[in-house]
């Protein structure tokens, strides 16, 4: 796909001297006047998206090439014939979430100014970097929600640039807050301008071009179809008028409207009818099924490297969302670990290897990530398998267990085991005692059918069922919580409490 098919009102000639005269000043062969003054002559006005279509067609990739590139000198540059002002779009609209959160980041960054001037006040700043930390959904929503849309149509430099810039953030964050956590003070404190700065430089390209451009190439339609993977990942601080699929309009509707009814004429779409598999006959409903149940998330790549599927259970430890569905297996991760994708493929296709596994250890989860290559009865190469599995609990196991024993649900244990770990004191909590502060974890230990029941007073707590819930858990409160699931806090322990009388 062309990204040029996608957009209107853009003059080659004008792209080749917009670049030209770019590369020009960022080399200091002509001063800033110079090139203004040429931009005014030549160019006269530039859209957004015109610097994008520029630099997706006209200019080689350079590695890394989004950190480097300096967002506010390109700024001054375009100035005078650029516009950078917001869209008027509606609040929920998916590309006005990202410019919401932005803001509120912004928010942050006051704070961290305000605080890097008295002395470190640790519980202040780890509150502090508890909110930045969910920053980290606006950038997987970024990932895989905006960028796999942008690739279809020929717009892949998020992907293969941006996306290192996105990561790059993600781990500063990561790493100033293990400094606090760590008491390493000085470091920490040194290293808050460099945070914000490159925060900045990140938000003010995703401003500056990502989203204008986004919004000339994508459809009304296909940002409303964005909006449910966009629900399932979340958001950062805001709060989001939530669509069911039930309100949105498939955009292919049509097609599937002729394909249901022509099969249905035939019989083939009667929910008992079974289909051949391997080793008996199931229907479409119970392979779901299955894949739903299973305890292990799996992801399917074909012999052409397009990812073709994904089992979408409750406790998913990445988020998924439909628009990774045919898209290349390499654009699904950051240019710094693509040589390992393919790396794995080749050696996958070739026949050299079988199968390779990778896990992730820390404090409080284990993760196992397990690829195996899939090929037909000939041996002949027909994709990778992709198994991923919190396996904390199964490394928990000691001894033998040989007859039946009906445990507690696994989740309801996980925050006693946490806190036995840190020895910590459970607090008596009655329903009088329950307010804004009230962690959940506690709640869970005095009232442990509470956790399961949670989803009914909304579905955003099925995050309750997912292995990061052990991270989170700890730390929430049901004030966070209220936020987080967008339910007034004196709502929510009316609801809780009532949850509690029920039972």
């Amino acid at each position: 796909m062309n990204m040029r098919e996608h957009l209107k009102d853009y003059d080659e000639n004008k792209l080749k001297i917009v670049l030209e005269i770019k590369d020009a000043y960022n080399n200091k062969e002509i001063s800033l006047n110079e090139a203004k003054k040429i931009l005014k002559e030549k160019v006269g006005t530039l859209k957004p998206y015109e610097i994008a279509l520029a630099e997706q067609e006209l200019k080689e990739l350079v590695d890394d090439e989004c950190r480097k590139e300096d967002i506010q000198a390109m700024l001054l540059l375009f100035e005078d014939v650029m516009d950078t002002s917001r869209p008027n779009l509606d609040i929920n609209h998916p590309i006005m979430n990202y410019y919401r959160e932005n803001d509120e980041l912004r928010k942050i960054f006051a704070e961290i100014e305000d605080l890097i001037q008295y002395p470190v006040i640790k519980n202040q700043w780890l509150e502090l970097y508890e909110r930045l930390d969910e920053f980290k959904k606006h950038l997987s929503r970024k990932q895989n929600q905006l960028y796999p849309v942008l690739e279809k149509k020929g717009f892949d430099r998020p992907t293969t640039t941006m996306w290192l810039l996105d990561n790059f953030v993600r781990d500063e964050i990561t790493k100033a807050h293990q400094l606090i956590k760590s008491d390493c003070d000085d470091e920490f404190i040194e290293m808050q301008k460099t945070v914000i700065d490159d925060l900045n430089d990140l938000i003010t390209k995703e401003e500056t071009v990502l989203y204008p451009t986004s919004l000339a190439m994508i459809s009304d339609q296909e940002f409303e179809e964005m909006e449910l993977g966009d629900n399932e990942i979340g958001f950062s601080w805001i709060n989001v008028k939530q669509k069911q699929k039930s309100d949105i309009k498939p955009s292919n509707e049509t097609f599937y409207e002729e394909l249901f009814n022509l099969l249905n004429k035939y019989g083939f779409n009667k929910s008992d009818n079974k289909l051949e598999v391997a080793n008996g006959k199931l229907t479409l409903e119970q392979i779901n099924l299955i894949y739903k149940h299973m305890p292990v998330d799996i992801s399917y790549v074909d012999e052409n490297e397009l990812v073709c599927f994904y089992s979408d259970s409750k406790h998913r430890i990445f988020p998924r969302s439909k628009n990774v569905i045919g898209r290349d297996v390499k654009n699904c991760h950051p240019r710094s670990s693509v040589h390992v994708v393919e790396e794995i493929i080749e050696k996958f296709r070739s026949g050299e290897k079988d199968s390779v596994d990778f896990w992730i250890n820390k404090e409080d989860i284990f993760i196992y990530i397990y690829y195996v290559a899939v090929r037909d009865e000939n041996g002949k190469f027909k994709g990778v398998l992709e198994m991923m599995q919190d396996c904390t609990h199964i490394r928990s196991l000691v001894g033998s267990r040989t007859l039946l024993s009906w445990d507690e649900d696994k989740g309801d244990n996980v925050e006693k085991t946490i806190i036995e770990k840190e020895d910590i004191n459970i607090p008596n909590i009655d329903m009088n005692s329950i307010d804004g502060d009230t962690k959940l974890v506690d709640l869970f230990n005095i009232y442990p059918f509470l956790r399961k029941k949670m989803i009914q007073i909304s579905p955003k707590f099925k995050m309750l069922e997912t292995p990061l819930a052990k991270v989170m858990l700890p730390k929430a409160t049901i004030k966070k919580a209220s936020e987080r699931v967008n339910i007034p806090e004196s709502e929510l322990i009316d609801r809780i409490k009532q949850l509690i009388d029920e039972q």
